[in-house]
């Protein structure tokens, strides 16, 4: 499916789900190499700058909403820049950038044709993008606010795989936003150098490096609270496993007395006391229950029960 803006001395296009014969009628107008033409015919696994004598291509992947809660996956997104041309090629739905163009078309309907250029259009776009990601990563976050609540609730065992499903996806998006600095930077710097949009590009070169470093930042954030609470979690786990033992050796020791008790009084020697009254059986359920209580009263005053 092919989308047209056009805007002020310029228009952009982009591809959702192209077909090849809709992707070379593309390259076809606006004279796009053949190199880079297979560069959209194809995925590209990992990010990719070109630069031609008439555009500069750039392969970049964004983080996205996984198929289940607790996933993150990842989306390809290409761009072709000349000087009167944005190209933008995808083969999913990026949210983004079907917002931007619900805006612009809303825009054009109300306002008639833009009053932006080409390196405007460029820096709105990926403002889109990484405003995305940010709020992919504020919704992550937003999981850890249950997840230390259901963790101070007692529920240490159950939270254990959701702060790791957490850090997983803070770690995805980290390594994604790492492997766009690079290219990224390198894309920008080449359409400086090419003085296609004047001096006040370098600004906006700034404003977009910016941008995708915040994003970063505030994700290395978000991951250092998630590590923090799995550290918690972790102290948790230790101090209830270690209440779980003392009271189980608590309760063994009380019940070792009474079964030493209990052993002693089933032996049919000489002298055994007890053996022929008829209240023997009374006599030593009694003494067992006074050896327990004064054992636990013994534990509670000490604090190793209670």
């Amino acid at each position: 499916m092919i989308f047209r803006h056009q805007y002020r001395g310029g228009v952009w296009v982009d591809l959702e789900q192209p077909s090849e014969d809709e992707i070379r009628q593309i390259t076809r107008e606006f004279s796009i190499s053949t190199r880079i033409e297979k560069e959209i015919l194809t995925p590209t696994p990992m990010p990719l700058v070109i630069a031609d004598t008439d555009a500069t291509f750039l392969v970049l992947h964004f983080p996205a909403h996984g198929t289940k809660d607790g996933d993150t996956g990842s989306q390809e997104l290409d761009f072709v820049v000349g000087s009167r041309y944005i190209v933008t090629a995808r083969y999913e739905v990026v949210a983004p950038l079907y917002h931007l163009k619900k805006l612009l078309e809303t825009q054009g309907l109300v306002g008639g044709r833009d009053s932006v250029t080409t390196d405007v259009l460029l820096e709105v776009l990926f403002a889109h993008l990484y405003t995305s990601v940010r709020n992919h990563t504020n919704h992550i976050a937003s999981r850890l606010e249950r997840i230390e609540k259901d963790m101070f609730d007692g529920q240490e065992r159950m939270t254990v795989r959701s702060i790791s499903n957490v850090s997983r996806e803070f770690l995805h998006i980290k390594s994604t936003l790492a492997n766009q600095e690079e290219p990224l930077t390198r894309f920008l710097k080449t359409l400086a150098d090419r003085n296609l949009f004047g001096i006040s590009f370098i600004e906006r070169t700034n404003r977009v490096l910016a941008e995708r470093t915040q994003v970063a930042r505030l994700v290395e954030a978000h991951r250092t609270v998630a590590t923090d609470l799995r550290e918690t979690n972790a102290s948790l786990l230790e101090v209830r496993q270690s209440e779980i033992m003392k009271t189980l050796t608590t309760v063994n020791f009380i019940f070792l007395p009474l079964g030493l008790i209990s052993w002693i009084f089933t032996m049919r020697t000489e002298g055994m006391p007890l053996v022929d009254s008829p209240y023997a059986f009374w006599i030593v359920l009694g003494i067992m229950l006074s050896v327990a209580i004064l054992l636990l009263a013994f534990f509670i005053k000490r604090r190793w029960l209670f």
